[in-house]
């Protein structure tokens, strides 16, 4: 079976739930709340979201975090990649050398970039805001890959 590690899918309900609230800041504390998941959980994923430019952090009294977005300029596989790093099956990845024992051996060497390719731009073509709006998501855009806004 292939599946995201827990933390890939708590981070995509984290950042549904800041889809959800994508006007108002958010506390670490009120993110736990909203979702179910330990503070300590969304603590360690809200910082990797900040990190890698997903959100906003603000400081003081009044602070939190926010999208740095619009829910439909945010990728699923941003999210994903922020949490686990590259998305494929295998270790066989582009721009990856020396991650596999067997590299120079193996006769699939490069053979699995269509496949990790797929994969990735099956997570490139949801935006943040069809998972955190399904019933809005028009159709087209599940077909078509949304590009982040660099």
């Amino acid at each position: 079976m292939i599946r995201l590690s827990r933390m890939a899918d708590y981070g995509v309900v984290v950042m549904t739930f800041m889809a959800w609230r994508h006007h108002e800041t958010q506390t670490s504390h009120q993110v736990a709340e909203g979702t179910g998941l330990s503070e300590a959980t969304v603590g360690k994923l809200l910082k990797v979201f900040a990190r890698e430019n997903l959100l906003n952090s603000h400081r003081g009294a009044h602070g939190g975090y926010e999208l740095m977005r619009k829910p439909e300029d945010i990728t699923v596989a941003e999210i994903v990649e922020a949490v686990e790093g590259p998305i494929a099956l295998t270790l066989c990845v582009d721009d990856h050398p020396g991650s596999c024992d067997v590299e120079a051996l193996c006769p699939m060497r490069g053979g699995w970039n269509q496949i990790n390719s797929a994969l990735r731009e099956a997570f490139e073509g949801v935006s943040l805001a069809a998972m955190a709006f399904p019933a809005l998501a028009p159709l087209t855009e599940l077909a078509e890959p949304v590009r982040a806004k660099q």
